[in-house]
């Protein structure tokens, strides 16, 4: 990765408002850069200190739009220590020439095994289980599982994350369908490239792993829910607003969702939760056919140290450019 290093023309002012791992700072340090770490930063100290910033590295907290932006009249480089842009105004930043990259591949295995570990739960019951045997409640019957071999699985998205996800599952004896409108050719003796069509026809799971966007949002809702032929499981490992809550309340109620294993919801700030947003996660976390993790998915210790690593290696290359 050092090797870079003399290709470096000039020296940048970065500004990182999220924790990251050392990895990161030490490294652009190392490289000849200026470094202001400020992980505990609110919008007021992070706008405070946005004057010659060149770089700016976030994560999720930070809203990225105009007033950011224009904060700082040499900003070049908007680095995100993660997957997902979706807090970041990509086009104004297009329009204004500033770079956005990611780390998307360096917690694609976390999302990966995160996802085949919530749905081994949801169909083997093992989080309703776990409960009632610890409350002294010894139900084997009401437990009964389901196999995960012989199931059809459909991936939507397969990027970094899906495809990690569909790795995981090879060994498992089930079919898998993957659809991804920017992608083809990435069919293969474990993975048919499918449509939406075939996934209506025959998926007994669905799992998102999409970024979210304009086109993206509430991807699965009312309508598209009831164009599958079977009651499926359904996995949301991508941002919560790609699934529509209400099409998730709406579907287990009727029979149309055999159950749900999310990692993301609509609005992951619970204290501001709205009244309907209340009733909607009420009734989630209340359903024994539901698993809820807090969006920790692609957050695993390994996970951290490489999200910083490629971070570091993706900046290094910007500023060798400039």
């Amino acid at each position: 990765m050092f090797d870079k290093l003399n290709a470096i023309n000039r020296k940048l002012k970065v500004l990182i408002v999220d924790d990251v791992h050392e990895v990161l700072t030490v490294g652009l340090q190392k490289a000849g850069h200026e470094v202001l770490y400020l992980p505990d930063a609110d919008r007021n100290g992070i706008l405070g200190n946005m004057a010659g910033v060149e770089v700016l590295v976030i994560r999720t907290k930070t809203q990225v739009d105009k007033e950011l932006m224009e904060a700082s009249t040499q900003l070049s480089c908007i680095a995100r220590a993660g997957a997902g842009l979706d807090n970041i105004d990509v086009n104004l930043a297009k329009q204004l020439g500033i770079t956005c990259v990611n780390a998307g591949e360096a917690n694609s295995d976390a999302v990966g095994e995160h996802s085949l570990g919530m749905l081994l739960m949801l169909l083997n019951n093992l989080s309703r289980a776990h409960s009632e045997v610890k409350q002294g409640i010894w139900q084997r019957e009401a437990n009964r599982g389901t196999e995960l071999k012989g199931k059809t699985i459909g991936i939507i998205g397969y990027g970094n994350t899906g495809s990690a996800f569909a790795q995981k599952l090879s060994g498992m004896g089930v079919k898998i369908l993957a659809y991804d409108k920017y992608l083809s050719g990435f069919g293969s003796d474990r993975v048919e490239e499918s449509n939406w069509e075939k996934i209506y026809q025959q998926a007994d799971i669905l799992s998102f792993h999409v970024p979210l966007t304009l086109e993206t949002h509430h991807y699965l809702n009312h309508e598209s829910l009831k164009l599958f032929k079977k009651p499926i499981w359904l996995l949301n490992l991508s941002r919560g607003k790609v699934v529509d809550s209400r099409a998730i309340v709406t579907g287990l109620k009727e029979g149309k969702l055999r159950g749900c294993a999310l990692d993301v919801l609509e609005n992951e700030k619970l204290e501001t939760l709205k009244p309907e947003e209340k009733e909607q996660f009420g009734f989630l976390a209340g359903n024994p056919n539901v698993i809820l993790t807090p969006h920790v998915g692609g957050w695993t210790f390994e996970s951290y140290v490489k999200i910083s690593e490629v971070l570091l290696g993706k900046l290094l290359t910007f500023s060798s450019k400039l």
